[in-house]
């Protein structure tokens, strides 16, 4: 599905500012896997996605999507394929548009001229119901007018609705409440789940690393340092993985939000 083959990535070279970001990263995602990665800021975690998605072109190695070598594919011809959700909920949507118009765009119906049927506009409805939000009702309002949560469930519909080859989540729901982040946790879940979608999470929670999904992935200073699944992972509590870490990286893991198992 997925496969990156010893990728590198220096920014600044030469420089004083020079950081080797990524450093021989080589990785096979299956059909099918939803793989939850963990590291420290700074370990190379959103620079992997953004190699990816074609955000720069990579210094050296592969990046093969569905047997296709992308590497030097422009990124807006790969954001045909990958699905990017970030962060700030902001990203992803045009705010000045209704959700309408944004669901066009995203369903591919969009554009100059281009017109919305009654088909595409009960479509919408009904996919809209199922986040449960009642967005569905509201159609006609700008997507800027919308909260954080509504915003961020639109944008997961959006970056759904035509079926990505792998759909990227970075941090998704860090800027969320507790309460509003759990349901986007859950409604990704629906959604990865009954689309079978190919999906890599990015999150700083260490026990949502280790419930969702089917594999964990841990960097540090722009490495994979650990990759488990299975039945090995299905027994790790979060002390392990600081053990995993202190053992690959050689020294204890000091980042407050991870230890302590929250995204706020």
């Amino acid at each position: 599905m997925l496969i990156l083959e010893q990728v590198n990535k220096t920014f600044s070279p030469g420089t004083l500012d020079e950081k080797h970001a990524l450093k021989d990263v080589s990785l096979h995602v299956k059909p099918g896997d939803f793989i939850s990665i963990i590291g420290a800021n700074g370990a190379g975690k959103s620079t992997l996605f953004n190699a990816v998605c074609g955000v720069f072109y990579t210094d050296t190695g592969r990046i093969i999507l569905g047997g296709k070598d992308i590497t030097m594919t422009p990124d807006f011809k790969r954001a045909k394929v990958i699905g990017h959700l970030f962060q700030d909920p902001m990203r992803g949507s045009a705010p000045d548009m209704s959700i309408e118009e944004n669901l066009a765009l995203a369903a591919g119906k969009g554009g100059w001229l281009s017109r919305v049927s009654r088909a595409d506009r009960a479509q919408f409805r009904d996919r809209l119901a199922l986040l449960g939000m009642g967005l569905e009702d509201r159609m006609d309002h700008r997507v800027g007018l919308l909260s954080g949560g509504q915003r961020q469930a639109l944008t997961l519909l959006m970056a759904t609705y035509n079926v990505p080859k792998v759909l990227l989540l970075d941090e998704h729901t860090a800027a969320l409440d507790p309460g509003t982040a759990e349901k986007v946790l859950n409604l990704t879940k629906s959604i990865v789940e009954e689309n079978h979608i190919t999906c890599m999470m990015i999150t700083h929670n260490m026990q949502s690393a280790l419930e969702l999904g089917n594999r964990t992935i841990m960097m540090d200073q722009g490495r994979i340092i650990y990759d488990v699944q299975g039945e090995e992972r299905s027994k790790l509590t979060i002390h392990d993985l600081t053990e995993k870490f202190r053992q690959a990286s050689g020294r204890a893991l000091d980042n407050d939000r991870m230890l302590l198992g929250v995204d706020e």
